[in-house]
């Protein structure tokens, strides 16, 4: 079974929280025939060599999931952007975080599937600790934007399973929204990127 695009855009944002950061950027886009996402951090950073080793997928250290001989996230990601005509990049300096481009063709055959992008997203802004996660979601000029402190505000945390639900709704509203590619719906809100 081969992964899907939110189940890359969860692993590429999970590392980014475990790599301390404190603002977290995702642009998850499909525009003109291309599906693209960036992912970029305020988090340590790495020097070239703890980049290439996270591009390789028998270079992990062991310190981040002790047990594992394996760091597949980076690699397999990588390598779906690849096999659909596309790529990933790396930028990264210790200190000044962490920026990972992955695009590719939306309609190559070896495209991943889209998966469930509201799943993820509400698994991502969910996720334990103090942080801000900024989401803009775009699909040939429609778009939303969601962060995590605005969303936290609104439900009144994001830790019950009455939040959960909610978050849950907003995002599938949104990305029904994205692919249906009509007006939205009246009183519909974007939560703004300040």
């Amino acid at each position: 079974m081969h992964p899907t695009l939110s189940e890359h855009v969860l692993d590429l944002v999970q590392n980014a929280f475990e790599a301390g950061a404190r603002d977290v950027r995702l642009d998850w886009t499909h525009r003109g025939g291309r599906v693209a996402v960036t992912v970029r951090d305020d988090g340590r950073g790495m020097n070239p060599a703890e980049q290439a080793r996270a591009l390789d997928p028998f270079g992990t250290d062991g310190a981040k999931h002790p047990g594992r001989k394996a760091g597949l996230g980076l690699p397999f990601a990588k390598q779906a952007a690849e096999q659909a005509g596309g790529s990933l990049a790396v930028e990264s300096a210790p200190g000044r975080g962490t920026t990972v481009r992955l695009e590719y063709a939306a309609d190559h055959v070896d495209a991943p599937p889209a998966g469930d992008a509201a799943g993820t997203l509400t698994s991502l802004m969910a996720w334990p600790g103090e942080r801000e996660l900024t989401v803009r979601r775009e699909s040939d000029g429609r778009s939303y934007t969601a962060r995590r402190s605005e969303l936290a505000e609104a439900l009144g945390g994001l830790e019950g399973a009455g939040a959960l639900a909610l978050l849950r709704a907003f995002f599938e509203s949104n990305e029904q929204d994205l692919e249906a590619g009509g007006e939205p719906p009246p009183g519909k809100d974007e939560v703004q990127d300040g």
